[in-house]
């Protein structure tokens, strides 16, 4: 056992683990990535306004009709869903809530698993897909090189 002297501490130390190599991003890396969110945010925000202006709907409510016009298959499971698309499980949920709200989606039940929520495409959510794609195409196209 140690002793030590009066009025002095003692440390504690863990053996010591070898120095961690730590990588930095190169300049070039972190100019790539600013390059990718400045079109990402230019992108996105015409596709947004041209979406909201023309067609009377946002862009994460377009993506979510495109991927269930995209998925063909009646009932998508909103998990399934989730994992599909970037928007936040929260951000997903109020986009598939506004939809409904417009008619544009419905939501049902899973008979055999009662967590399990389907979101399919209606008439309405067809036409409005439909008619908006050209739009969210032609901005895309207009917007991802400047």
């Amino acid at each position: 056992m140690q002793t030590r002297e009066p009025g002095t501490l003692q440390a504690m130390t863990a053996p010591s683990a070898p120095p961690r190599t730590r990588r930095t991003a190169s300049r070039a890396q972190v100019g790539e990535w600013r390059a990718l969110l400045d079109r990402h945010a230019k992108v996105s925000c015409a596709l947004e306004k041209a979406l909201q202006d023309e067609h009377g709907i946002g862009l994460s409510e377009f993506e979510v009709l495109d991927r269930l016009v995209d998925a063909n298959c009646g009932n998508y499971r909103m998990s399934d869903l989730a994992q599909d698309i970037y928007l936040s499980q929260s951000a997903l949920s109020r986009a598939v809530a506004r939809l409904e709200q417009d008619g544009l989606v419905r939501r049902s039940m899973c008979s055999d698993d009662r967590r399990a929520i389907f979101v399919c495409l209606t008439g309405d959510g067809a036409t409005r897909h439909r008619d908006a794609l050209p739009t969210h195409r032609e901005v895309l196209t207009r917007t991802w090189g400047d």
